[in-house]
């Protein structure tokens, strides 16, 4: 039997044949208004035609309305902080997929089916991933066997007072300052032990999300382009879809720009490192890339890398700290504007007022996203807002 038979009643009553059975006249003026319902229905208009519209403006819906916003928005903000590490989880995961996205349409556009483009992708992806992991375990623990030989003799180095490492470390009292910090810690190692397995394992399982996140986002991307650009009216539909469009292809262009100046970082250190014979190079040249990624991270990585190559000798020290601010003035002034800054178009007091501002309201991943969002508000504005305050 199909809904509309089963909506179908006599013409004395609209009671359904499967509600509320018996129907009797113990329903009271129910079974008036039954009657009046069913001379309401019809073939076209099984549930019967809309009713007047509700007088929104009458007093009581003003205030009714207003309280209900107040409470609405009071709960959405308590929601909203309750599970803010996951949304931004969401929203990294979202940010990398639209940065995957350039290179699936580009295989799309090839003629290869969706699902195949992000099998590949995803494919070449993890491939990338656990090649670079493979190939950097084998130098990765010669140098930390390299570093275990060697602690000993970094701690008499530290207490000959002719080098250079132990004046500093009579002038400064290093060994002293490193024993009472290991001795504080081994009073609550039980505890750090515990909170940094808690720790591991919470990030291990953020990962988790992270890509499983991302791999639903990439496959769904134009199902989402879809829902999001129905949200705007029909009129405004199509200028909608070139101005997202371009933002999406936008962020795809950064996070890609910013993988490729990465790598190029990360190589330059490596060549520096074992130039200049400076202890782990695989290590170092892996934590600048990884550093590099973040904005400003390259120079929280210089100073790592001078420091450690403080253990060769103090000059080599200070040219370190030098290369990395030349390094950082060539990747800002050069590669920024010439491999990301053609695709954001983006002044640079932007991106420095953008990263300083989303690092301050989300950390890490508000200085990752700012440079693509400053992109997009600024695209905006210039498309949309300024026509308007032009015609005024």
């Amino acid at each position: 039997m199909t809904q509309n038979e089963m909506l179908t009643q006599d013409n004395n009553s609209a009671h359904h044949r499967l509600v509320g059975q018996p129907h009797t006249d113990a329903e009271g003026p129910i079974a008036g208004a039954e009657i009046r319902a069913a001379q309401l229905r019809s073939r076209d208009e099984p549930l019967g035609p809309p009713g007047p519209r509700a007088n929104w403006r009458s007093p009581f819906f003003i205030g009714l309305a207003g309280a209900a916003g107040v409470a609405v928005t009071y709960g959405a903000v308590r929601a909203l902080g309750s599970v803010s590490s996951m949304l931004l989880l969401v929203g990294a995961a979202f940010f990398i997929a639209l940065g995957l996205e350039p290179a699936v349409s580009w295989l799309v556009n090839r003629r290869m089916p969706r699902w195949a483009a992000v099998t590949v992708v995803l494919t070449a992806l993890f491939a990338l991933v656990v090649g670079s992991i493979a190939a950097c375990i084998p130098p990765l623990a010669e140098q930390v066997r390299q570093f275990v030989d060697l602690a000993p003799r970094y701690m008499q180095s530290i207490q000959d007072h002719s080098s250079w490492i132990g004046r500093l470390n009579d002038r400064f009292g290093l060994q002293q300052r490193v024993t009472g910090a290991v001795h504080d810690l081994g009073g609550s190692a039980v505890g750090e032990v515990v909170k940094a397995g808690s720790t591991v394992v919470g990030g291990i399982a953020d990962l988790f999300v992270l890509a499983v996140l991302t791999v639903y986002f990439l496959i769904s991307i134009p199902r989402i382009r879809a829902t999001l650009y129905r949200f705007a009216p029909n009129s405004r539909r199509p200028r909608t879809i070139l101005i997202g469009d371009q933002v999406c292809a936008k962020v795809g262009a950064y996070l890609l720009g910013n993988v490729v100046i990465s790598a190029i970082t990360g190589l330059a250190t490596f060549a520096w490192v074992v130039a200049f014979g400076i202890p782990y190079p695989v290590l170092l040249a892996i934590l600048v890339a990884l550093l590099d990624l973040v904005p400003f991270g390259s120079t929280v990585a210089g100073l790592i890398v001078a420091a450690v190559a403080l253990t060769v000798s103090l000059p080599l020290s200070i040219a370190t700290a030098a290369f990395y601010v030349v390094l950082r003035v060539i990747e800002d002034y050069l590669l920024v504007p010439k491999i990301i800054g053609r695709a954001v178009e983006i002044p640079a007091i932007t991106t420095v007022v953008a990263v300083l501002i989303g690092g301050g309201l989300l950390g890490i991943v508000g200085a990752l996203v700012a440079i693509p969002v400053a992109a997009a508000i600024q695209l905006i504005v210039r498309e949309v807002l300024f026509p308007r305050l032009d015609e005024m």
